[in-house]
C-alpha cells in the first residue's frame, strides 16, 4: 500500500504535476487582486478614504466651531488663522467645510444602503416569480421613472419645508425622498440579469439536484449579479450626493444650521459673493467634484474587478 502510494507520487512529480494542488484563492480575493492592478481606481479609493477620515477628524483638531461667529471677520480672505476665509457670519469656512462632507457623505451612504436594498429585493422578486407580481411591481417602477426626478424633488423639498421639520430631522427626509427615486433603475436592471441567469445551464442544474427556492435565489442567482449591483450603488451614492447638493443649494434641502457643501454653495447666489469672494463657494464645489468623479472611477474599477470574465486575465 504505501510502497503503491509512494511510486505514484514519484511518476507525479516526474511529470511535473503536483500531488496536491494549490488551493485556489476565494473569487473576493480575486477581485481584490484585479482591483489592486487599477492604479486608478485604487488612487480614487485611497482619496476617498482620506476624505471620510479628514471629515470625520478634522473638525476635532480645528480650533473653531460649527456654530462660533465673530462680527469681526465677516467675508474675511483665507488667511493663516482662516485657512479657507469666513463666511457672512465670520464662521470658519474649513471646519464648516468638514462637517458640511460628514451630512453630505452620510446622505449619499445611507441613500444607497436604502435604495440598493428596496431595488435589489423587488427586482430580484419580480423577476424571479414573474406573473402578476411583476408586471405590479414594474409598472410602478416604470411610473416612478417616467416622473421627472428634479422637479419633483423640488415639490417634495417645498412639502417639507411647510411641514417645519427641525434642520436635522430634514436630514433623514431628505434621505427616504431620495431613496424612493432611486430604487427602479436599480430594481430594473436586476430583474434583466434575474432573468437572463434563471435561465442557464447552472440554474437548470440546481433544479435537478432539488435544491430550495431560497438556495437557488440566494446562493445562486443573486451572487451572480453582484457586480451589477456595485456599480448601481456607487452611482446611487453619487447621484444622492448631487441631488442632494441641488436640493440644498435651492433652499430645499439641508438647510442652516446644519452644513452640508450644497447649501454652503449657495453663497454663489450672491453676484458680488460669486466674483470677489470665491473662497465662500469654490471649496465645497471642488470637494463635490472630486467625491463624485472619484466613487465613479472607483465603481468602474470594481466592476471590472468583480466581473467573472475578467478572470482570464489572472496569470
Amino acid at each position: 500500500m504505501l510502497n503503491s502510494l509512494f511510486s505514484t507520487q514519484r511518476r507525479l512529480r516526474k511529470a511535473g504535476i503536483p500531488a496536491l494542488a494549490q488551493a485556489a484563492p476565494s473569487p473576493w480575493r480575486q477581485a481584490w487582486q484585479r482591483l489592486k492592478r487599477n492604479r486608478l481606481a485604487m488612487l480614487c479609493l485611497a482619496l476617498l478614504a482620506v476624505m471620510a477620515l479628514w471629515c470625520v477628524l478634522g473638525p476635532l483638531w480645528s480650533p473653531w466651531r460649527n456654530d462660533a461667529t465673530d462680527a469681526l471677520m465677516i467675508n474675511k480672505a483665507p488667511s493663516a488663522a482662516h485657512w479657507l476665509g469666513t463666511d457672512f457670519l465670520g464662521r470658519d469656512i474649513y471646519t464648516r467645510l468638514l462637517l458640511a462632507g460628514r451630512i453630505s457623505l452620510i446622505v449619499g451612504l445611507l441613500t444607497m444602503l436604502l435604495s440598493v436594498t428596496l431595488g435589489y429585493l423587488l427586482g430580484a422578486l419580480s423577476g424571479y416569480v414573474g406573473g402578476v407580481t411583476d408586471k405590479l411591481i414594474m409598472r410602478f417602477a416604470d411610473l416612478v421613472m417616467t416622473i421627472p426626478s428634479l422637479p419633483l424633488l423640488i415639490v417634495m423639498g417645498a412639502m417639507l419645508s411647510e411641514l417645519d421639520f427641525s434642520a436635522d430631522a430634514r436630514v433623514y427626509m431628505v434621505i427616504i425622498m431620495l431613496s424612493l427615486l432611486e430604487w427602479p433603475k436599480l430594481a430594473r436592471l436586476v430583474r434583466g440579469q434575474i432573468l437572463s441567469l434563471r435561465e442557464r445551464d447552472f440554474m437548470q442544474a440546481t433544479k435537478v439536484l432539488g435544491l430550495s427556492a431560497r438556495r437557488r435565489l440566494f446562493g445562486h442567482l443573486l451572487p451572480n449579479t453582484v457586480p451589477i449591483l456595485v456599480v448601481m450603488a456607487t452611482m446611487a451614492v453619487a447621484n444622492a450626493i448631487l441631488s442632494e447638493s441641488a436640493l440644498s443649494y435651492l433652499g430645499l434641502g439641508v438647510v442652516p444650521p446644519t452644513p452640508s457643501w450644497g447649501n454652503m454653495m449657495d453663497a454663489a447666489n450672491s453676484l458680488i459673493d460669486f466674483q470677489r469672494r470665491p473662497w465662500l463657494w469654490m471649496p465645497p464645489g471642488v470637494a463635490i467634484l472630486l467625491t463624485v468623479i472619484a466613487i465613479n472611477v472607483l465603481g468602474d474599477g470594481l466592476r471590472d474587478a468583480l466581473d467573472p470574465k475578467m478572470q482570464r486575465r489572472i496569470k
